[in-house]
């Protein structure tokens, strides 16, 4: 694994304060039952990095005194951890918005049976990555055999109601290039993801998400060991949009990693970038309970142009 934070230090993307925090995003840890190409996580079967009960409880105890509007859970496959479903009812009996980053595929997992019932029951939004509409490019990334049981998941979703008009049961999915390229038009792709995959698949959703590719991690290597890493940037960097500086996520969302440390977004969570407050060199939720993080200064390096580029891009899409 080629280390790419060494290659993202030196930068000139604007400075950025943040705004009132809107988002809690927890990632419960690297436990995946897939090994994605593109996963700026580096997340797979093999990890074992998992959030305690305790850490867990924090969490909740943080989203209470923020007052924080949506809790984001993320991984690995979230679900996989032990107290995925504790913090979802924690998260809910508080009134909180929850959001479960799914690979669709965790539905068929030993001991997951009841998942997707347990998700509708909580009224839980889905966000789910399906990175194409043909088997042949979704396999080619998260695996082979993905496709047929990420449909079959979506299916059992819609037979909930996710996705239907009226239930309040949202499914969205998320779509990201399969290489060194930048997302196309959002709106025009999600037309065309509903179409194929309703005629073909018989499958319904709400929303499709458009993601750009971060130059971290697995995917970062990959560039690297490809010798693509720089032409990479220099697209991000030539297609950088003034306009999406002002609306990219990590101005009022915090990232939390399975240690309870606090990060400015996932990407600097991977980067090993840590949300500094009062000089500390990093911070955990136990030392930032009930602290106001309006206007403190956000860590950026090169790669935060993945965010600025083209449309943007952030965890909820596209941003312009």
């Amino acid at each position: 694994m080629h280390a790419t934070l060494p290659l993202l230090v030196a930068t000139d993307f604007p400075a950025l304060q943040r705004r009132h925090l809107e988002t809690l995003q927890v990632n419960l840890g690297y436990v995946c039952n897939q090994s994605c190409l593109h996963c700026h996580v580096n997340a797979g079967p093999t990890r074992t990095e998992s959030m305690s009960a305790e850490t867990a409880r924090l969490v909740l105890d943080y989203l209470a005194a923020s007052g924080a509007a949506t809790l984001d859970l993320t991984g690995g496959a979230p679900e996989l951890n032990p107290h995925f479903r504790m913090l979802v009812r924690g998260a809910r009996a508080l009134g909180v918005r929850v959001i479960d980053r799914c690979n669709l595929t965790v539905l068929f997992e030993p001991g997951q049976e009841d998942l997707a019932e347990f998700l509708a029951g909580e009224r839980v939004q889905i966000v789910a990555s399906l990175p194409c509409y043909t088997p042949e490019l979704v396999d080619r990334q998260r695996g082979k055999g993905v496709y047929a049981t990420s449909v079959a998941a979506i299916r059992r979703l819609n037979a909930l109601g996710y996705g239907r008009e009226a239930t309040g049961l949202a499914i969205d999915l998320v779509y990201n290039p399969q290489g060194a390229t930048l997302p196309p038009a959002q709106v025009k792709l999600e037309a065309d993801y509903k179409r194929i995959l309703g005629e073909e698949a018989g499958i319904v959703f709400n929303r499709l998400l458009t993601l750009a590719n971060m130059p971290i991690q697995r995917f970062g290597s990959t560039l690297v060991s490809k010798g693509q890493f720089g032409a990479y940037m220099a697209l991000l960097r030539s297609a950088h949009s003034e306009a999406n500086v002002d609306t990219v996520m990590c101005r009022s969302l915090v990232s939390v990693d399975w240690r309870g440390y606090l990060y400015d977004c996932d990407f600097n969570q991977m980067l090993g970038l840590p949300l500094r407050v009062a000089g500390r060199p990093r911070t955990h939720l136990s030392q930032a309970m009930g602290r106001d993080l309006d206007g403190n200064a956000i860590e950026v390096r090169d790669h935060c142009y993945g965010c600025t580029a083209g449309q943007g891009s952030s965890c909820g899409g596209a941003l312009a």
